[in-house]
C-alpha cells in the first residue's frame, strides 16, 4: 500500500478547482445572510447561542472520536472561560480540555499559526490524559502511526503516517503551505478549498500521539475565520457527527493519492449544511424573542419554565413533542393544572397541538 505521503510531489495535492467553484460561491452568499442574520439577535442571546455553539461542537468533536462527554460540564468550562458565573461546580479534565481548546480558537483566530500555538493547544486537548509520552509536543515514538480497526489478531490498516522522524520537517512544510495560501498570502486560496485541504493535510501527516482528528476539524474553522475576519460561528463537528461513517470513508478514499477533488466536494458540502445549521438558530434565536415579547407577563411560572425547557432543546425541540407526562414532570403540578395549563399555551398560540388523547403532543409555534 503506497500512502499519499508517499508519493514524489507529495505534498502537491491535486484538485479541479472546477468542481468546487459553484461550492465557493455559495459559502459567500450563505456566509452574508448569517452575518446579515446575526445583527437581528440582542447582545445576551448572541452570548447564549455562541456559548450553546462552541458547547455542541466540543461534544460532537468529541463524538467523532468516540469520546462520549457530559454536555453539562463542557458548558459550565464553556461558561468559566468567557468569565461567565456557572451553577455547574464539577468538570472532569476531558470537558475542561476540549471546553479550553474551542474557546481559545474561537477568540484567538487571528494568532499566527506556529509550531508552539499547536503543541499549546494539544496541551489543551490532553488535559489530564497520562497514558501517552507525548503530550503538548509532536509525536517522537519509534513504531509506526496507524489507523487501524477491526480484530487484534487481524486489524485493518487505514492509513499509515509518515515516521516520527518526519514530523518535525512535515509540520514546518505545513505552516509554510498554510501562510501561503491564507488571504493575504501569496498564493492564497479560497476559503473551502483552503479550509478542506488544511484539515486532511493536517491529519495525513498526524503530528500528535492522539488529538490529531479534533485538532484538524478546529484548524478547518480557524482557517475559515481567517478568511472572514471573525469566528466561524459554524456546527461543523455537530453536522460530521451525523453521518462519522461517510466523514471517515471520505478521509480513506484521500489518502492514497495527491488528486484530492472528492474530499474537497464532500467537506464543502459538510461546510455549506454546517452554515446553514447556524442559521437556523440564529432564527430559531429571533423567533424565541419575539414570542417572549408576544406573551410577556401573560404566562405563569409553571409555563415560563416549561417554555425556557422546550427552547434549550433547541430547534428541533422534544423529540416526538412535548407531552402532557412531560409537562408533570417539569413543574411536578396536578394532571388537572397542567391540562389547563397546556390548554392556555394552545389558546395563546405559543405551543400548537397535534395528536388526540395519549397521543396529543405540543410543539412551539414559532
Amino acid at each position: 500500500m503506497t500512502w499519499n505521503w508517499q508519493h514524489k510531489d507529495w505534498p502537491n495535492f491535486l484538485w479541479d478547482g472546477r468542481q468546487i467553484a459553484s461550492f465557493e460561491e455559495q459559502f459567500l452568499s450563505q456566509s452574508g445572510m448569517l452575518i446579515g442574520i446575526s445583527k437581528h439577535v440582542a447582545e445576551t442571546d448572541r452570548q447564549d447561542l455562541v456559548i450553546d455553539l462552541i458547547t455542541n461542537e466540543a461534544v460532537k468533536t468529541s463524538e467523532i472520536e468516540g469520546e462520549y462527554l457530559d454536555r453539562a460540564s463542557v458548558q459550565s468550562s464553556v461558561r468559566r472561560n468567557f468569565g461567565l458565573e456557572t451553577e455547574y461546580s464539577k468538570a472532569d479534565p476531558a470537558a475542561q480540555g476540549i471546553a479550553l481548546l474551542m474557546t481559545d480558537v474561537f477568540e484567538n483566530f487571528t494568532l499566527t499559526l506556529t509550531h508552539d500555538l499547536l503543541h499549546r493547544w494539544h496541551d489543551m486537548l490532553m488535559m489530564g490524559r497520562e497514558d501517552l509520552e507525548a503530550i503538548g509536543r509532536y509525536r517522537a515514538h519509534l513504531e509506526p502511526m496507524q489507523i487501524v480497526s477491526g480484530r487484534l489478531d487481524r486489524p485493518t490498516v487505514h492509513f499509515e503516517a509518515p515516521p516520527s522522524k518526519r514530523v518535525q520537517s512535515e509540520m514546518g512544510r505545513f505552516l509554510d503551505w498554510w501562510q501561503l495560501t491564507s488571504r493575504k498570502g501569496d498564493n492564497a486560496l479560497p476559503p473551502l478549498t483552503r479550509s478542506g485541504i488544511a484539515h486532511l493535510y493536517f491529519v495525513c501527516i498526524h503530528p500528535f500521539e492522539d488529538g490529531n482528528g479534533r485538532i484538524g476539524r478546529v484548524l478547518s474553522e480557524k482557517a475559515l475565520a481567517e478568511w472572514h475576519g471573525q469566528p466561524t460561528l459554524i456546527a461543523l463537528a455537530q453536522t460530521i457527527e451525523r453521518d462519522r461513517k461517510q466523514y471517515m470513508s471520505a478521509l480513506d478514499a484521500n489518502n492514497k493519492e495527491l488528486d484530492i477533488t472528492e474530499w474537497l466536494l464532500y467537506f464543502s458540502q459538510m461546510v455549506l449544511e454546517a452554515q446553514m445549521e447556524t442559521v437556523k438558530l440564529f432564527e430559531f434565536v429571533i423567533a424565541k424573542t419575539r414570542l417572549y415579547d408576544r406573551v410577556r407577563m401573560q404566562l405563569n411560572k409553571r409555563q415560563e419554565k416549561v417554555l425556557a425547557r422546550i427552547f434549550r432543546e433547541g430547534p428541533s425541540g422534544f423529540k416526538g413533542g412535548l407531552s402532557a407526562e412531560n409537562y408533570l414532570a417539569i413543574t411536578q403540578t396536578s394532571r388537572a393544572t397542567a391540562t389547563r395549563d397546556l390548554q392556555d399555551l394552545v389558546k395563546k398560540k405559543v405551543l400548537s397541538k397535534k395528536g388526540e388523547l395519549k397521543s396529543t403532543r405540543y410543539y412551539l409555534n414559532i
